[in-house]
């Protein structure tokens, strides 16, 4: 039904969108998302990577200033926690060590420390998104070693 606007021109009465156009945009939509998504996921993989590396670097730091404080690693029992809680029988510890708790990998899982490490005098390990030793792209172990 047409109708005349103030200038004497003929319009039309706006009922909305048909559904063929709003078929039309949720397939733009879906397509988007398809070339996105992907894309988004990988860089998501690679930052959790880059922000285990960060970590382990900062416990690395933290253990090295625990040993010139106390004269000695942390003890496999004694686990990252002697980084922020003061085990029993250690003298001069200053710490804590870390501003707050230790952290797990951006997975989810505990870091897993080893005294003697595989080629140094210790290992802070992320098994990566797995959980598991081994693996390879995000499933990858990451070391400080």
């Amino acid at each position: 039904m047409a109708r005349r606007n103030a200038h004497g021109v003929r319009t039309r009465k706006s009922r909305g969108f048909t559904l063929l156009e709003l078929l039309v945009v949720l397939v733009i939509i879906g397509m988007l998302a398809a070339i996105v998504g992907p894309r988004y996921f990988a860089q998501l993989g690679k930052s959790q990577v880059t922000v285990t590396r960060a970590q382990i670097d900062v416990f690395t730091k933290a253990i090295d200033n625990f040993r010139l404080d106390t004269g000695r690693f942390p003890t496999a029992e004694e686990g990252l926690n002697a980084l922020v809680v003061k085990p029993a029988d250690v003298d001069n510890w200053t710490g804590p060590y870390l501003k707050k708790g230790v952290p797990p990998d951006p997975w989810g899982h505990p870091y897993v420390y080893q005294v003697p490490g595989t080629k140094g005098d210790y290992a802070v390990i992320s098994y990566g998104r797995d959980g598991r030793p081994g693996g390879t792209g995000e499933d990858a172990d990451i070391s400080s070693e």
